[in-house]
């Protein structure tokens, strides 16, 4: 060992201008060899996000199955998670505003005491994360019976359904 230290000082003197690899050379040179294993990288391409579709019990729907459950005998409770300030730009009528960065289970409570009643959530579309994140905060609330209006405010306007607008 005392000459292995010796020969790598010697290495080290000589080569002072690359510090670094010195650093390197005398780890890999005083460590025992190891059974290492690399872990295998992250995919940073595909990067793991849960969205509503992804979560048990929610269910996706379209424009078209919104209006459906909203004329039904037992309607769900629509609820709006974009910002305030989105919402003066258009909303559908008959939602409650709670934008997602409100949501917590003492505003939903507020909102809906009975955790099995049907809710659906909607924000500005399909790019849009707040319904994501509102249904996530539900879900963990211990809400059960949750919808995803995937295609938001964007598909409705864009299908020409009515809306209430305040600007």
């Amino acid at each position: 060992m005392e000459t292995q230290n010796s020969l790598c000082k010697s290495i080290c003197i000589h080569h002072s201008k690359r510090k670094l690899q010195c650093v390197f050379f005398l780890v890999s040179f005083l460590l025992p060899a190891t059974n290492v294993i690399a872990e295998a990288a992250p995919n940073l391409a595909k990067p793991k996000i849960i969205v509503p579709e992804m979560i048990a019990g929610v269910e996706t729907v379209n424009a078209e199955q919104l209006i459906e459950q909203l004329t039904s005998e037992h309607p769900p409770l629509l609820v709006d998670a974009r910002i305030k300030q989105d919402r003066e730009y258009g909303h559908i009528e008959s939602s409650v505003s709670l934008p997602d960065i409100e949501t917590n289970c003492e505003t939903l409570d507020a909102i809906n005491k009975d955790k099995n009643k049907h809710m659906m959530f909607y924000c500005n579309g399909v790019q849009c994360g707040r319904s994501v994140v509102s249904i996530k905060v539900a879900r963990s609330c211990g809400y059960h019976n949750l919808s995803w209006f995937k295609g938001g405010f964007a598909e409705w306007k864009e299908k020409g359904y009515q809306y209430v607008k305040n600007k």
